[in-house]
């Protein structure tokens, strides 16, 4: 989860745009509460970098914090998509 202002600033897109460049599977979108909520699979190296990425935003952006957590692959996707 990314809090901060991360709703209407294109930051759905950049999230999108950083997994496909990384090679990831997965999804991302907005939550109720105005954070964006995503899930990416891929190898360690890509998903480490991808964190990273997260936390700076894209410059419209402005992350509050990333709550980073591990969940077990569920391999039933191999792209990247904006889900609402």
């Amino acid at each position: 989860m990314v809090c901060g202002l991360v709703q209407g600033v294109g930051f759905r897109w950049f999230v999108r745009e950083t997994a496909e460049r990384l090679a990831l599977s997965g999804w991302v979108r907005n939550a109720p509460d105005g954070s964006v909520e995503a899930e990416a699979e891929g190898q360690p190296r890509s998903l480490a970098e991808f964190a990273t990425a997260l936390r700076q935003g894209p410059a419209s952006a402005r992350v509050d914090a990333v709550d980073v957590r591990g969940i077990p692959a569920k391999r039933d996707r191999a792209d990247f998509e904006i889900t609402r």
